[in-house]
């Protein structure tokens, strides 16, 4: 797509100010304020871009307020997020619309259900008593196991699988090789052998929930494994079983969830944090990456480290683990010193 700076300003209802070029001139494209071309748009949300502004080459810029230095159109809007959003939106590429109806090469059950304008993908296998919401889309490669349920509006890539007995609410986005409702890693020793634990229950994925690529999401041993409406989970991410994560929760990659947490709303994980099973994570607490939480965390808490702790302490022992090589050094000096004076010591007697 190819808009003007003055049409694009009119779409993002922003306040087009002068600068150096005409408000006739075409955008193509959107970059960073570093990199963008003269035929891009550029968006400023932070002091850092704003410094870099006077440096960049791009068409025009979005901003929350007219920055000096940069003489080229500006569009103030009152939410740079929401307007770049927009703007991405716009110039995103045109692909191919998955076609309405059920590929040829796709293999359906017995009483399987699929509301008007549903798209299922070549190679699909759908098993008995599925039931499929209006306008969903079942890429190619897909399974979805017995009398599992897909709402409206959602959206699976290639190769998800889903097993048997799961339920995904409307406008769910599950992304390529995602794996929903396997069985979770549950064991007893029983004589002299590890013995597999039954995993009778389910998997409820709520409304909005959106889902990264090569995910696996395990059942729960009874009732079910639960993620809230508008929760994000990024790629490569485990949630054992009977986890229930809160509503709007953010999980970056990589993250490990044991056994039968709960999380509660709009909690953050950082990439490559790890819970430990049975504990409760508090609404509202951020974890930095590749945390090792090991307890129940109250609500609205900041933590890092292994074994994580409050973000103040946390920092206090890094800054205390930079110092030990100087302080090994100084240590090993005063060694010295004591050994030397023990010796002067001695030849005294």
């Amino acid at each position: 797509m190819k808009l003007t700076i003055k049409e694009l300003a009119g779409r993002l209802g922003a306040e087009l100010t002068g600068g150096a070029g005409s408000p006739d001139e075409p955008i193509t494209g959107v970059g960073p304020v570093e990199r963008a071309s003269e035929s891009e748009v550029t968006f400023v949300t932070d002091d850092k871009h704003r410094a870099a502004m006077t440096q960049s080459r791009a068409g025009a810029a979005i901003v929350a307020a007219r920055i000096d230095g940069f003489n080229r159109p500006q569009l103030i809007v009152t939410n740079v997020n929401t307007a770049l959003i927009k703007t991405l939106n716009l110039f995103a590429p045109e692909l191919k619309a998955a076609p309405e109806g059920i590929d040829p090469t796709a293999r359906l059950g017995e009483n399987v259900k699929t509301a008007k304008g549903v798209s299922i993908g070549p190679g699909v296998v759908i098993d008995d008593g599925v039931e499929i919401g209006s306008n969903s889309i079942v890429g190619s490669g897909c399974k979805i196991g017995e009398n599992s349920k897909l709402g409206e509006n959602c959206r699976l890539d290639s190769n998800v699988v889903i097993y048997h007995n799961c339920s995904l609410g409307n406008n769910v986005v599950v992304q390529a090789n995602t794996t929903i409702g396997s069985t979770g890693f549950g064991y007893s020793f029983i004589d002299g052998a590890h013995r597999l634990i039954p995993h009778n229950g389910g998997v409820v994925i709520e409304d909005f929930v959106e889902i990264g690529a090569n995910c696996c999401i395990d059942r729960a041993k009874f009732g079910h494994t639960t993620i809230g409406a508008g929760t994000k989970i990024d790629n490569l991410v485990q949630v054992a079983h009977n986890v229930v994560i809160g509503k709007c929760c953010l999980i970056a990659a990589l993250v490990g969830i044991s056994g039968s947490c709960r999380l509660g709303d709009g909690v953050v994980l950082g990439g490559q944090v790890g819970l430990k099973d049975n504990i409760e994570i508090g609404a509202g607490t951020m974890v930095g990456a590749q945390a090792g939480v090991m307890g129940s965390v109250p609500a609205g808490q900041k933590l890092l480290g292994t074994p994580a702790v409050k973000k103040e302490e946390a920092l206090r022992i890094m800054c205390l683990s930079m110092r030990l090589p100087k302080m090994a050094e100084q240590l090993k000096q005063l060694s010295k010193r004591i050994e030397r004076l023990e010796a002067a010591e001695d030849d005294k007697k």
